[in-house]
Formats: structure tokens, C-alpha cells, sequence
């Protein structure tokens, strides 16, 4: 059956938006930043101009098929996983030798708890904290489920089959950790810890989140390294708040059928979550669990918006901000 030209025209609007939104992140970083920040310029001279399109084409195809809720999952998965391998082959050349690949002459270790623990060490924020804050104050969780270099292989580790029960002590255990990392970076301030012992410090945190995520994550099915270890992740569950998106769970239409709590990687639907109408502090409003949903009841909230039109604006704002930090994830 063909479709209407009005739904045709609608099902278009969120994919020009991505596209001009991303051109107008993406521009003013073009002309105004001296050290080429986009790759292509620095091997091409206007070669910035043509990332930008082409980055903001991706992105508009990425809007294109998220529109529908049942394609979410999997294009959330295979543009997570792309960000992760851009950034990641990225740091390799680089590192071989190939500067031109590194955003400045400084290396950071590609972990996301320097975000937190780096500038309590150094006395001084990074262009990632800023960043993480950006992405906090814009669009909410999201930095959990589509920003995050590390969440994608935490995404990609959990993807058997979900266990039922929530993940026990997991408030205990994000809380202690936070606490254990900002203390740790404190006192090693204070006390003027090298930085080649620091930096020791920071990649065995590094490895034990990564052994989490191949080991806990693997055999849980869910995303235990970003829902109960990550620092970052508990930061951003506790500041998520200061952005008005929400997701909220219809009290008319839920039939209590439990299907949601076996989509959610971030342990957010949990039945105590469903019962009370709203998915837990974890939720990173990725959407996954919207296709599971048969009676429609899992919807989008943003001040007065209809529950259509809040989703239609995190989806612009998330998804032109995962492309647009695409194009300048480098360390």
C-alpha cells in the first residue's frame, strides 16, 4: 500500500532537521577553530566543508530509520558500535605515528572515569568533560546509550538473551565506586601522585571495567559495567534530572505483561519499575524497549509535548549530537 504524501512529507521533516542541526554544531567548529578539528581538512584543504556533509547525511539516515520504533534497537546498536570504531581506530593511528589522527599532542587514556577523576586530578577541565556536560544538559541520559566509547562494547558483550530480577546492591555498588574515584583522585592531588602512577591507576580501573564487561555483562545478558560499575554512568543517573525528557509508562493502556523487562540492558524495567508506571533512575531513554511494547504504552515526555513530538526532538537532538561528536571523537 502506498503511503500518503502528508505522511511522506512528516516521515521527512525529522531527517532535514537532523541535517541542518548537525551543519550549524559542525560549522562555526569549521571556521572558528584554528587546529582543524575535522578530519578531512587536515589532509584536504576544504576537506572539512565535505565531512560535514557527509556526516550530516549519515545522520539524517539515521533519523530516517529510527522514526520507527522497531527499527530503534538495531540501528541504536550498529551507530553505537560505528562511533566506537571511529574513535577507537582513530586513537591507533595515532598512536602508530600518524599525529594528524590525534586532536592535540596531549594523550588522555580513552576511559570514561577520567571524565570525572581527570579534571579533580589536573585542577582543570578537558574538551571531554565539557563535552559530557553538554550532552547532559541537552539531551539528558543519552550520553549512556549513544556517546559512550565503552558503553558500545558493554552494548555488544550483553546481547543474549536478558536474566529477570534486577542486579542486586546496584545502587551500593555505583555510589561506592563514584565515591572510591573522586576520592582517589583527590588524594592523589593532595598527595602530588605522579602522573605516570596515576595513569597506572586509571588503566587498571580501565581493565577491571573492561573484565566486567566481557565477563559479568556477557554471562547477565544485560549492561552491568555501564548499569552498576561506571562512574560516569552514576553521575549522569543523578544529574539526569536537570533535562526535562522523560519516558513514562501509560497507566491506561499498560497490561502489566512484563515483555519490556526483558529488552532493557540498562536493568530500568524491572516489574517494581513497571508497577510504578516509570522506568528506574538506570533508564537511559534509548528506546529500545518501545517495540516491545504491543499496546503502545512506553512514551516519551518533554514539558507539554505530545508524547509523538517529544520523541521526534530527543531523537533530533540525540542523534545530531552523536553524529556531529562522531566527527570530532578524537583524542
Amino acid at each position: 500500500m502506498t503511503a500518503r504524501p502528508g505522511r511522506q512529507v512528516s516521515s521527512l521533516r525529522l531527517p532535514a532537521a537532523v541535517f541542518l542541526l548537525i551543519l550549524f554544531l559542525l560549522v562555526p567548529v569549521q571556521l572558528k577553530v584554528e587546529r582543524p578539528m575535522l578530519l578531512l581538512e587536515r589532509f584536504i584543504s576544504g576537506g572539512g566543508w565535505i565531512e560535514m556533509l557527509l556526516i550530516a547525511a549519515y545522520g539524517a539516515l539515521v533519523a530516517q530509520r529510527m522514526q520507527d520504533p522497531k527499527k530503534v534497537q538495531a540501528w541504536r546498536k550498529y551507530t553505537w558500535f560505528a562511533f566506537s570504531v571511529v574513535f577507537f581506530s582513530q586513537l591507533a593511528l595515532g598512536l602508530s605515528g600518524y599525529d594528524r589522527f590525534l586532536m592535540t599532542g596531549k594523550l588522555h587514556l580513552p576511559i570514561p572515569m577520567m571524565i570525572v577523576a581527570g579534571p579533580i586530578y589536573r585542577g582543570h577541565t578537558s574538551v571531554m568533560t565539557i563535552l559530557f556536560i553538554s550532552t547532559v544538559l541537552l539531551s539528558g541520559p543519552a550520553w549512556c546509550s549513544h556517546l559512550c566509547y565503552f558503553g558500545a562494547i558493554d552494548s555488544l558483550s550483553s546481547k543474549r538473551k536478558t536474566k529477570r530480577g534486577p542486579i542486586r546492591n546496584k545502587w551500593a555498588l555505583k555510589t561506592t565506586v563514584l565515591f572510591l574515584v573522586v576520592a582517589g583522585a583527590l588524594i592523589m592531588r593532595w598527595t602530588q601522585v605522579g602522573i605516570i602512577t596515576a595513569t597506572w591507576v586509571a588503566l587498571g580501573f580501565g581493565l577491571t571495567g573492561l573484565g566486567i564487561i566481557l565477563l559479568l555483562s556477557r554471562k547477565e545478558g544485560r549492561m552491568v559495567h555501564c548499569s552498576a560499575f561506571c562512574p560516569v554512568g552514576t553521575v549522569v543517573n543523578l544529574t539526569r534530572f536537570v533535562n526535562p525528557f522523560r519516558m513514562y509508562i501509560d497507566d491506561n493502556s499498560c497490561t502489566d505483561c512484563m515483555a519490556c523487562t526483558r529488552t532493557c540492558k540498562y536493568d530500568a524495567l524491572n516489574p517494581s519499575h513497571v508497577a510504578a508506571r516509570k522506568p528506574g533512575l538506570n533508564c537511559t531513554l534509548c528506546g529500545d524497549c518501545l517495540a516491545s511494547c504491543h499496546a503502545g504504552s512506553l512514551k516519551y515526555s518533554f514539558l507539554k509535548l505530545s508524547p509523538a513530538a517529544a520523541r521526534n526532538l530527543y531523537l533530533l537532538i540525540t542523534i545530531s549530537l552523536h553524529a556531529a561528536t562522531m566527527a570530532l571523537a578524537r583524542i
